[in-house]
């Protein structure tokens, strides 16, 4: 369901082949949703089941699962396989993880709400955009910990997509300063940046509109002069 789960893939994909599945991602990694759905169906299967994993409070709302399946499955027409989705979320890596979360099934019809809502339509409204690097050296070095702890500092301010969208990247660089976050339209960047750091850009930046300065990263224009 979200970047977390794609840190996991190896114990995941191990859990799936236990119950006689595979894995796929509704985003940020291969192969996604969609191609996967498209594989199953092109040999044949005729029902196809659902599980998201979610492990940590980053991940989508089930119902994401439901209307991005929902969506292939209408594309996919007459002859589209069966498709149940889970209405729970697993929130482990076990085989007993998925089981359990499979326990309650439910059809999908192709009629799923959401696909005219404003999030599938317009561009949000927000005032920032938080950009996390989630390349290989700040994934490495933590960046999972530090989105978390933003998304949580943000949801605790009451600040939503409207305010400030939170988009995970790949690699941003610089990677010597990693975990790399920046803050648009300011253009700022952040180098350094762990939990207790992602909870500070929210109060004292996005909230209270003064950047961090000892975490801050130089940054020169076309023309070589700092920001």
């Amino acid at each position: 369901m979200s970047s977390r789960e794609v840190s996991a893939r190896d114990e995941l994909a191990a859990s799936a082949r236990a119950a006689g599945g595979s894995l796929a991602f509704l985003q940020l990694a291969d192969p996604s949703l969609s191609r996967e759905l498209t594989r199953l169906a092109d040999e044949g299967h005729r029902r196809i089941v659902l599980v998201g994993v979610s492990l940590g409070s980053m991940a989508p709302a089930a119902s994401w699962l439901r209307r991005i399946a929902a969506a292939w499955w209408r594309e996919r027409g007459p002859g589209a396989p069966a498709v149940e989705v889970a209405t729970a979320l697993a929130s482990g890596t076990s085989l007993a993880d998925l089981e359990l979360a499979r326990d309650v099934l439910r059809p999908l019809t192709g009629n799923e709400a959401g696909l005219t809502s404003p999030a599938w339509e317009d561009v949000p409204d927000h005032r920032h955009q938080v950009l996390l690097c989630r390349g290989p050296r700040c994934s490495a070095l933590g960046a999972d910990a530090s989105a978390e702890a933003l998304v949580l500092a943000l949801m605790r301010a009451g600040l939503g997509d409207d305010d400030v969208l939170v988009t995970h990247t790949g690699c941003q660089f610089p990677c010597n300063q990693a975990p790399v976050v920046s803050v648009q339209p300011d253009d700022v960047w952040y180098g350094g940046v762990d939990p207790a750091t992602a909870e500070r850009i929210v109060t004292e930046h996005l909230l209270g509109g003064e950047p961090l300065a000892e975490k801050r990263l130089p940054r020169r224009s076309l023309v070589g002069d700092d920001r």
